[in-house]
């Protein structure tokens, strides 16, 4: 279970939110915030970080691979147009995580040949949290596993009773923006995320 922050959430109630869904169980968490300075960013990121190892988690920053590295964060994660992925795996070195976001079969090899460790891609349904976001599908996300040697994470529109249709399709987890962070109880939102998942 990868969690994706929702840069809706006002700064001031993220760290909490991260600390729950932590506590949880989840040991992942991308930190997506577009829209804030970029030094605002690297203290929330910073904050973030404290708190995921905290649980033994990772932290990972979406688009800037200049913001995880400035906020000491365990990687980054990449769109396609975001900073060349090669550029991305020389800057971050080999000790830190490098992910991609993929919607197209044909992005894939290209993306693994520049030296990411795992995948993104979707998305696997519509999703109201990236309203522009290309529609993928289960059937293109199940081929996507299969061309792949990377793990890869189903992003996109997944909630609680998609979770199983999602695994079932050979992806090595799943990625949740809304579902915890929209949630009313995003403890509980992640305990059954997180069952959802075990009963594969």
């Amino acid at each position: 279970m990868y969690a994706v922050t929702d840069d809706a959430i006002a700064d001031d109630r993220l760290p909490d939110l991260v600390e729950r869904i932590l506590a949880a169980g989840i040991r992942i968490v991308q930190y997506r915030e577009k829209r804030r300075a970029d030094g605002d960013r690297v203290r929330m990121a910073r904050r973030l970080v404290e708190i995921a190892h905290a649980h033994n988690g990772l932290l990972i920053v979406n688009d800037r691979v200049d913001l995880a590295i400035a906020a000491d964060a365990d990687g980054a994660h990449l769109g396609q147009d975001d900073l060349p992925l090669a550029i991305g795996r020389r800057l971050l070195g080999p000790d830190r995580l490098l992910g991609a976001s993929a919607s197209y079969l044909h992005e894939l090899a290209p993306a693994e040949a520049d030296g990411i460790d795992y995948l993104g891609f979707g998305a696997v349904f519509p999703t109201g949290t990236k309203p522009d976001a290309e529609f993928a599908g289960l059937d293109l996300l199940e081929e996507a596993c299969r061309q792949v040697s990377v793990p890869t994470v189903g992003i996109g529109g997944i909630s609680t009773d998609r979770v199983s249709s999602v695994l079932a399709r050979g992806v090595d987890g799943v990625a949740v923006v809304s579902a915890l962070f929209r949630s009313d109880d995003p403890y509980r939102a992640a305990r059954d995320l997180l069952e959802a998942a075990r009963q594969l």
